[in-house]
């Protein structure tokens, strides 16, 4: 633990990537492959289940600091970071304590949690507090709370661990997709030499990511050597059938057994040695639905009949990522897109993502203003000549949005952000007019730059209304342009409205209260739902 704590603070004290690369490479290559495991799932985003509730975390915290309740709660208000909180609080560690592994106070000392009653469970945790100090003790809670976060991407974690193993780090990529556990038999396999052989048969590919188009059209070359498609507004995933089984994996890196079934039975056509990369999207009679009607299938693990009827979902294929077991993913587009009508001339129940014809950019702009029309985001641009990457490389593909919806809002309520962010009010709740009244409709947390976060801390503070723990109302005086990418009726909203991707686009200093929109105007923009 002692390691990975040191860890921890070489990476939280730099913003530098080199430096953090270098801490990354130094402790995987000194780490016991058990620990180092679990460095890699805490690392890439890999949480634990949260074994202990908060509110138990806050009364074992009064217990063991001799603190009053409502000192501790203050200090969690004031502190904004539950984790950090406990820390602050809690009596310093016995002496002399030794520092367990990594990979022991996981297996042995947390996750046996879950099988202990509640006193046992107070028990344990109490005397993991009483014997870890400093940022061991920290982690530990983050771990507790399911908060752990650390200032490094995945990418750059896959690179550390490419340099480690002396290996392509898209070989790094591709084995840390899927599913695995925390082992030191998966750490080893993970930094082996180059080869994939005994990968878990519905381990998906890596996604490659599109960026997003910034220059004009004629900069990206000669449009003949371009693809054009629509850019759906779905769940993008991986269809791979092997070994005469369907997987079905989101870019989120979840397995979605069960939750499609009209998708996998479709799939059960496909050859195997099939990987397809596509979108999961709301569809009936061959056009896409709102995005809200896919919403209702994505929270169903076994959605019922009804559901199946009022929510129907279709797989529209754009990438064959594999071929009669054979990776595809270093073949140009144009190859690979032959590959895939191939596949999909033996799978009715799949839909082939409808590719644009254009002779020149001077067509394409025509076309892209009308993607609200028809219910999708924007355009996608594929070099034909491109392979299938990993991650987000520039170049190749790009997406070309249509511009997001925006409205103005008043803030209203305003509470502290997580990690760095915690001793700041960044998290913020807006409104707009309904009758006499201002309704809150969104909530934002980006878009403001540091210097704007700070003025605006410095006022919440000095013009706070009430407290509801660490939420404070403020007076109704500041006006923001907010942006959205699309809107849905929400019955468990006051407003009756919900909003997808909000953030803060500027702050409208010019505009009074009074300027702000109106929930009527926003209605107006609700899609029409089937029933």
């Amino acid at each position: 633990m002692k390691r990975f704590a040191a860890l921890f603070d070489r990476l939280d004290r730099t913003t530098a990537t080199n430096a953090k690369l270098a801490a990354l490479v130094d402790y995987f290559r000194q780490a016991p492959a058990a620990d180092a495991a679990w460095a890699v799932r805490f690392l890439t985003g890999r949480r634990l289940k949260r074994l202990v509730n908060t509110r138990e975390l806050r009364e074992w915290t009064v217990a063991a600091s001799g603190l009053p309740a409502w000192l501790v709660e203050d200090s969690y208000e004031h502190v904004g970071d539950l984790a950090e909180t406990m820390h602050l609080l809690l009596p310093d560690a016995q002496k002399n304590k030794p520092s367990p592994a990594l990979h022991e106070l996981i297996e042995q000392q947390i996750q046996p949690l879950r099988q202990l009653d509640d006193e046992a469970r107070k028990q344990r945790v109490t005397e993991l507090w009483a014997s870890l100090s400093g940022t061991e003790r920290f982690l530990l809670n983050k771990i507790l709370t399911g908060g752990f976060r650390v200032g490094v991407s995945k990418r750059l974690v896959t690179r550390a661990l490419a340099e480690v193993a002396g290996v392509d780090s898209s070989l790094i990529a591709h084995r840390l997709m899927g599913r695995w556990q925390a082992t030191s038999e998966f750490f080893q396999r993970l930094i082996a030499p180059a080869s994939d052989d005994d990968l878990d048969q519905a381990t998906p590919y890596p996604f490659f990511l599109a960026s997003p188009l910034e220059d004009e059209l004629e900069a990206l070359g000669e449009a003949d050597e371009w693809q054009a498609e629509w850019k759906w507004d779905g769940i993008r995933a991986q269809l791979i059938r092997r070994g005469g089984q369907t997987f079905i994996w989101s870019r989120g890196e979840e397995l979605m057994d069960g939750r499609f079934p009209e998708i996998e039975a479709a799939a059960q056509a496909l050859p195997n040695g099939s990987v397809l990369d596509g979108e999961i999207m709301a569809w009936r009679d061959g056009q896409p639905l709102p995005f809200a009607v896919l919403q209702k299938r994505i929270g169903r693990k076994k959605p019922g009949p009804k559901t199946l009827q009022t929510a129907p979902v279709a797989f529209l294929a754009y990438d064959c990522l594999e071929h009669k077991a054979k990776d595809l993913r270093e073949q140009p587009l144009s190859e690979r897109v032959k590959a895939l009508d191939k596949v999909l001339a033996r799978a009715d129940g799949l839909h082939r993502s409808e590719i644009i014809a254009f002779d020149d950019w001077q067509a394409l702009p025509e076309l892209q203003a009308q993607s609200r029309e028809r219910g999708v985001e924007g355009i996608m641009l594929k070099r034909l000549a491109s392979p299938y990457q990993v991650g987000r490389k520039r170049g190749d593909w790009w997406k070309w949005k249509v511009e997001p919806y925006t409205f103005d809002g008043v803030l209203i309520y305003a509470q502290p952000g997580h990690g760095r962010r915690s001793g700041l009010f960044t998290d913020y709740t807006f409104a707009v007019h309904d009758g006499d009244e201002l309704v809150p409709v969104a909530k934002a947390y980006s878009g403001l730059n540091q210097a704007e976060i700070d003025r605006l801390d410095r006022w919440i503070r000095n013009h706070t209304r009430e407290r509801f723990g660490p939420v404070r109302s403020v007076e109704p005086v500041h006006v923001f342009e907010l942006a959205f990418e699309g809107i849905q009726p929400s019955p468990r909203h006051k407003s009756g409205i919900a909003m997808r991707f909000p953030r803060i686009h500027r702050w409208r200093e010019d505009l009074g209260v009074a300027d702000a929109d109106c929930l009527e105007d926003l209605k107006k923009l609700l899609p029409d739902l089937p029933r």
